[in-house]
């Protein structure tokens, strides 16, 4: 019978397992990143064992003198990364940054507008029967903004259709979401702005995944496009820890300060803050060369991997503009079989629903496609020719029908050249080293 002790080293074990797999993994996840050895050291500090509810200066709790200027200056640099007026670091996360602006600017019952989740809408903005965010814990109606299937991207004539329709229903939209999950080419903010503010709604723009992106100029500015409100996370293309941040100008400050708390949250994870903060002062500093790599090397991996035989879509438009490449996987099976194929092979990718699924009858655990980001590999240290070589073990792994273990062991091989976190002040601990401080 196992003792107390036992569970407990088995856990240990398990931590150290995961850290060496994505020692010799190739991290291919949109979603994710790896932050800096001083974001890590930020993570285990007490800010972690603390407690600071409300403004910073306005705390509930006492012991926040410190933790209060780190969070004023966790403002102060994202106003620099964005040159927004109002900026609120208390969101634990992207989910808890969009109810924040749900909170703020719309009450239950109210129409919001944003992507369906097929066409790369995030579940925060889903409708209540599909357990979504914005419908099942705000109540909001959710209507669905049209996206052009091969442009891969918010379809304007038919946008502003579909507004109108809403208004002479006497149900006019009060909220309309831009961003999603699957985010290859920027939003036409600028092209649907004045319409959604013709009809009193405000503009939001989820920039969860691209917020690391908009920092370094990459992709678009929605702020000065239109936007009245961007939520983000900090751990896609923002190379933080898990968090998250509301951005807006000064007139909104107020409805937002409060929407955050006491609304959404009361501690707000105060090392994470730190963490945040030290990633903001990296993305300062090397933020534009980081951001213009990541572009040049999901461009070259969605070529490559298009030249190898991969159906990539918006191959007319160069694939992406982003870290994100979307793969209409059904020639050679399921998104969630390849899924599976891959990650015996130390590549890890996640399975995703193409616009045209559900109509296709198709389920999201067994969808027609699957998506890659680049931002992890990016931090790294891999250019454009290791895209070259990343494309050529996916297409061993699935067309070539390569034996798995055989695929293991060139891409554990491959990653011994790649261990350190690059983009940041110092890097002497490599990324997935196991830190043991017992």
């Amino acid at each position: 019978m196992k003792t107390p002790k036992d569970e407990y080293d088995h856990v240990f074990e398990l931590l150290q397992q995961h850290h060496k797999w994505f020692q010799e993994s190739i991290p291919l996840i949109a979603s994710e990143n790896i932050p800096s050895p001083a974001v890590r050291e930020a993570l285990i500090s007490d800010f972690g064992n603390r407690y600071a509810e409300g403004w910073p200066g306005e705390r509930v709790y006492a012991g926040c003198r410190f933790i209060d200027q780190v969070e004023f200056k966790c403002i102060e640099l994202m106003k620099k990364l964005f040159n927004a007026e109002f900026v609120d670091v208390r969101p634990i996360s992207g989910v808890v940054a969009n109810l924040v602006v749900y909170t703020a600017f719309t009450e239950p019952s109210d129409t919001m507008m944003a992507l369906s989740i097929p066409c790369g809408g995030h579940i925060t903005m889903g409708k209540k029967r599909l357990g979504g965010t914005a419908g099942a814990v705000h109540g909001l109606m959710v209507e669905y903004l049209p996206l052009d299937y091969k442009e891969l991207n918010i379809d304007v004539d038919r946008a502003k259709q579909r507004i109108e329709k809403l208004v002479a229903e006497n149900r006019p939209p009060k909220l309309v979401m831009f961003g999603a999950s699957v985010f290859p080419f920027p939003h036409p903010v600028k092209e649907l702005a004045d319409t959604i503010h013709s009809v009193g709604a405000i503009t939001g723009y989820d920039a969860a995944h691209v917020a690391g992106l908009i920092a370094g100029g990459r992709f678009q500015d929605p702020l000065r496009e239109g936007a009245d409100v961007v939520s983000l996370s900090t751990h896609k293309t923002f190379f933080g820890p898990q968090h998250g941040g509301v951005l807006s100008w000064e007139k909104h400050a107020e409805k937002i300060k409060r929407a955050t708390f006491p609304g959404m949250v009361s501690n707000h994870h105060l090392h994470a803050v730190a963490g945040v903060t030290i990633a903001c002062a990296e993305m300062l500093a090397f933020g534009k060369e980081y951001t213009s790599q990541i572009v040049k090397n999901a461009k070259a991996l969605a070529q490559a991997l298009y030249e190898r035989g991969f159906n990539v879509l918006a191959e007319h438009k160069g694939f992406t503009e982003s870290h994100v490449i979307l793969i209409d996987i059904t020639k050679h099976g399921d998104g969630g079989t390849i899924e599976e194929t891959l990650e015996k092979a130390n590549i890890i990718i996640n399975r995703n629903l193409l616009p045209w699924d559900i109509k296709e009858g198709r389920h999201f655990m067994h969808p027609g496609g699957i998506r890659l980001g680049v931002s992890e590999v990016t931090r790294l240290g891999m250019k454009e020719s290791e895209m070259e070589e990343i494309a050529d073990f996916i297409k061993s792994a699935i067309i070539d029908k390569k034996p798995l273990e055989e695929v293991k062991s060139s891409v554990a091989e491959f990653r011994k050249e790649y261990q350190k976190v690059h983009y940041c002040f110092e890097n002497a601990v490599e990324a997935y080293k196991y830190i043991k401080i017992r």
